[in-house]
């Protein structure tokens, strides 16, 4: 019989029949023997030793067998037990087996009787043990499995989360917030390499609660160690001197295209808390990995907005150049406003046109007369932009203007007749100082026209179209040098605000109903409203 290692208890009164058991049956078998001299110290070893196997004397002094194996019952000791006895009957055998005894042994017995009754006993015993021990290892397996799973479903939840994370200061104490959660880490940090610094750009703390975006520079030998080396490192209790209050730490690189650009790091600091395992470590290399597409993701993104932006301030450079800035503006936001056609709505117009342009032009270099007029259409066009105008188009020597669109201005009539004002400040100022004697002629009145996108698919052009343009062309044309054309409905909106002097009425060519003109002599501001 191969050695078992079990505990025999033999109760026996007789010391003969408990060496005989002790010397030739339980030594030899490897059994391990405790013995009991009468049936109240055989309770108490049952009680304080729990054997695998009580061997019990039926007769015996103080408590017999029978008296043994009640208290057993009241005190719920499942041990099972071989009853041994000179003396038999039929209704002992059915009692002792009522109260859990295993097997019935006759005295004298051999040797090859009461290994048999042992080992039959014990098998039990064995099966129960190797029942409990699976039992035990399948409790433990499925808690490992459950850790495992929720573990899994963490790493899942925060990858896809920091997939979706654009933004650099909120992704990353997203990450660090992962990496103390599955670790169960008191502190967590990430830092990424910056030319030749290192930075910590993000950390957890236990004193602190929530991950927080940082940017503290950091010499830390455990960081720039894994960024050398591209390994993990593991730091234990043992090593703690070598990182200071550190008592363990895993780190863990941040690597994209086989080239470390950061770490991972949890740490724990208290001398009772745990040190991290492998499976810690493998965790937060996973976490790494996400971490790692995230930052690119994120550098892309940001890489993509940059390019977007000077992009959209190339085309706005250049689009401003020949069309209206708030256009420009309108079209870059909101896209979808680019269609053709139009709506109705009020606007003041402004037409200017430089007068003695075209005598002038005849007798001065050619240069001369385009730096002169990019002159003043550049001054005419900065006032115009100045009153928030919307420049409409240049023509020849002249330009026209709109103003309460696309944007709407509840004072367009005065910041129409404003701008034109300006408009032969600035001409005479310049006069003084090149001695062109050049002025405009400009015509300004209000209405309603139809405004947008005029044109084809393939050309288009943000312009207004109606009466009020035409009449305001009009305007212009009469203007003298220096002059400023106004129709009777701009005296009429301005008020006591305009000072103008009357013309007369005014017959416009391919317009059945004649205008009443005004010339602008000056403007007054509004009183700001308190």
């Amino acid at each position: 019989m191969a050695l078992s290692g079990e505990t025999v208890l033999v109760v026996d009164d007789g010391r003969e029949n408990r060496d005989f058991i002790v010397e030739y049956v339980l030594e030899p078998n490897g059994y391990r023997a405790l013995v009991a001299r009468d049936g109240v110290e055989g309770l108490e070893m049952a009680v304080k030793h729990r054997p695998d196997l009580i061997l019990l004397d039926l007769n015996m002094p103080r408590i017999d067998g029978i008296g043994v194996l009640n208290k057993m019952a009241e005190l719920r000791l499942d041990i099972p037990v071989i009853l041994m006895t000179f003396h038999g009957s039929e209704d002992i055998a059915v009692e002792v087996y009522r109260l859990g005894v295993r097997d019935y042994v006759k005295k004298p017995y051999s040797i090859d009787e009461m290994e048999q009754a042992i080992s039959e006993a014990l098998t039990e015993v064995r099966l129960r043990r190797e029942k409990d021990a699976l039992t035990e290892r399948l409790i433990h397996a499925n808690r490992e499995l459950q850790l495992r799973v929720q573990e899994l479903n963490v790493i899942y939840s925060i990858g896809k989360s920091v997939t979706t994370i654009l933004e650099l200061d909120h992704l990353l104490p997203r990450l660090v917030e992962g990496a103390a959660q599955i670790t169960h880490a008191e502190n967590a940090s990430l830092y990424l390499q910056d030319g030749d610094r290192v930075i910590c750009r993000a950390q957890k703390r236990q004193k602190t609660g929530r991950a927080q975006a940082v940017n503290v520079p950091t010499d830390s030998p455990a960081i720039l160690h894994v960024l050398r080396h591209g390994q993990p490192l593991q730091v234990t209790p043992e090593d703690q001197n070598a990182i200071g209050e550190v008592v363990s730490a895993a780190y863990i690189p941040i690597t994209i295209d086989k080239k470390v650009i950061g770490v991972l790091a949890v740490e724990n600091t208290s001398p009772r808390a745990p040190s991290f395992t492998h499976n810690d470590a493998a965790l937060l290399s996973t976490l790494s990995d996400y971490a790692a597409i995230a930052i690119t993701n994120s550098r892309n993104y940001q890489g993509m907005l940059r390019v977007k932006e000077q992009e959209t301030s190339q085309i706005r450079g250049t689009f401003e150049r020949f069309v209206p800035p708030s256009v420009v503006e309108r079209v870059l936001n909101q896209p979808d406003t680019l269609q053709l056609g139009g709506t109705r709505q009020e606007i003041s117009v402004l037409f200017a046109d430089i007068r003695g342009y075209t005598s002038w032009s005849e007798n001065a270099p050619p240069e001369q007369v385009v730096e002169a007029l990019n002159h003043y259409l550049s001054l005419a066009a900065e006032i115009i932009l100045a009153w928030e105008g919307t420049l409409d188009k240049f023509f020849g020597d002249g330009l026209m203007a709109i103003f309460n669109a696309p944007n709407p201005q509840s004072d367009h009539v005065h910041r129409a007749a404003d701008a034109a004002l300006a408009l032969i400040k600035a001409a005479d100022e310049v006069t003084l100082l090149h001695g062109h004697r050049l002025q405009f002629g400009i015509g300004v009145h209000v209405g309603e026209a139809v405004v947008g996108y005029i044109g084809t698919d393939r050309a288009v052009n943000y312009t207004a179209i109606g009466d009020v343009v035409n009449l305001t062309k009009r305007l212009q044309e009469y203007a003298a040098p220096g002059q400023i054309l106004i129709e009777e409905s701009i005296v009429r909106r301005l008020g006591t605000l305009v000072q103008a002097r009357p013309l007369g009425e005014m017959k416009v060519k391919g317009r059945k109903q004649s205008a009443f003109a005004y010339e602008l002599l000056g403007l007054q501001y509004p009183t700001p409203q308190k």
